[in-house]
């Protein structure tokens, strides 16, 4: 999965970008300090690989990816080309979900552009500037649509009456992915707003409980996910590994890391699960809609074993955690065979079998 780290200018976005990423990119006092997009892949966090691990004894572990893009900042009037606004609006067209950074903290040496901390006001500008994008471009589709349905298309008549739901609801305020339509109905249009939004506001080391309760509450009103960090004790801990992070983490009463946070919570924004295959060669976390079947799930590892899906040997990691070897899942009946219809689960197992 790709995600857009997204914002006003000076919100921290390529600081929280290092601190996730482990990257250099730069970070400084001064707007569009990211001109063209930083790229970082980036491990999934997950406990539950280090385990299997450490039962499998394989010879590789490989975990799944998340892919973070930091895009340049925003300004009031991207959507007429103002400040980079031209290039970040095609750059966040690309991505499959939308990091949000909102700014929470106060410094007197990172200039607001807008002046103060205020996170509704701020959001709603990068909403606005996202929302205007998607009306000019569905008024372009809408000129073409509009011809082939009256020639009487029925394909076209349908899109043209999908188009005046979506600029309608745009023109009142409301972002595309909020107005209840089915999400693949949605695809062939491109829109910003369509895409699935994570907030992640930005502190400082003593924030605001105030400013953090008005960023929260803005966002539940979004219905969408939120996630509360400090940029720069994030960017402190990027930098230590092993005892040293550990301890780190200990004294600030952290038990996960801000990157984990992120993560579990864009997993939950996109729909995401993950399921693991495992043996004495390697063992490796694989990434799936939620609702997938056994044989799309297969398909993620290579296509062959979509196609020549058989069956898939599966139990959950539960159960191996417990009793730590397959033979004695085996003995008390634990392990499943499954067929097409089976949808994967988040923690499953899979062993697939094929034909090709």
């Amino acid at each position: 999965m790709e995600i857009g780290i997204v914002g006003l200018p000076n919100v921290g976005k390529s600081t929280i970008f290092n601190a996730l990423t482990a990257g250099d990119a730069a970070a400084s006092n001064y707007p569009f300090t990211t001109i063209e997009p930083n790229l970082g892949v980036v491990p999934v966090p997950d406990s539950r690989l280090a385990r299997l691990t450490d039962l499998f004894k394989p010879q590789k572990t490989i975990p799944a990816f998340c892919r973070f893009v930091d895009i340049a900042g925003l300004v009031k009037g991207a959507a007429q080309g103002e400040g980079l606004g031209n290039t970040f609006l095609a750059n966040i067209r690309k991505v499959d979900a939308i990091l949000h950074m909102v700014r929470l903290f106060q410094d007197d040496n990172v200039g607001h552009t807008l002046g103060n901390i205020d996170p509704k006001r701020d959001v709603e500008v990068i909403e606005t500037e996202l929302m205007l994008a998607d009306l000019e471009s569905l008024t372009k589709q809408f000129d073409k649509v509009s011809g082939k349905a009256r020639s009487g298309d029925a394909g076209s008549k349908a899109a043209l009456e999908l188009l005046k739901i979506l600029k309608k609801g745009l023109e009142e305020g409301k972002p595309a992915r909020r107005l209840g339509l089915e999400t693949d109905s949605l695809k062939p249009f491109f829109l910003l707003t369509a895409k699935p939004v994570l907030y992640v506001g930005n502190t400082d080391e003593n924030p605001d409980p105030a400013v953090v309760d008005d960023f929260q509450t803005l966002v539940q009103k979004r219905e969408a996910e939120s996630v509360v960090l400090c940029g720069k004790l994030e960017s402190e801990l990027a930098e230590l590994s092993g005892e040293d992070r550990y301890l780190f983490m200990a004294d600030l009463g952290m038990k996960h890391s801000g990157l984990e946070r992120v993560i579990v919570a864009a997993y939950k924004t996109l729909g995401l699960c993950s399921y693991f295959t495992g043996g004495p060669k390697e063992v490796r976390a694989w990434t799936i809609p939620v609702g997938t079947k056994a044989p799309q799930a297969a398909g993620v590892i290579h296509s062959d074993f979509e196609k020549g899906f058989i069956k898939a040997d599966v139990y959950g990691f539960t159960d191996l955690d417990q009793y730590e070897s397959e033979q004695t899942l085996r003995e008390k009946g634990l392990i499943r065979s499954e067929g097409r219809d089976y949808v994967v689960q988040d923690g499953d197992v899979c062993h697939f079998k094929f034909n090709v």
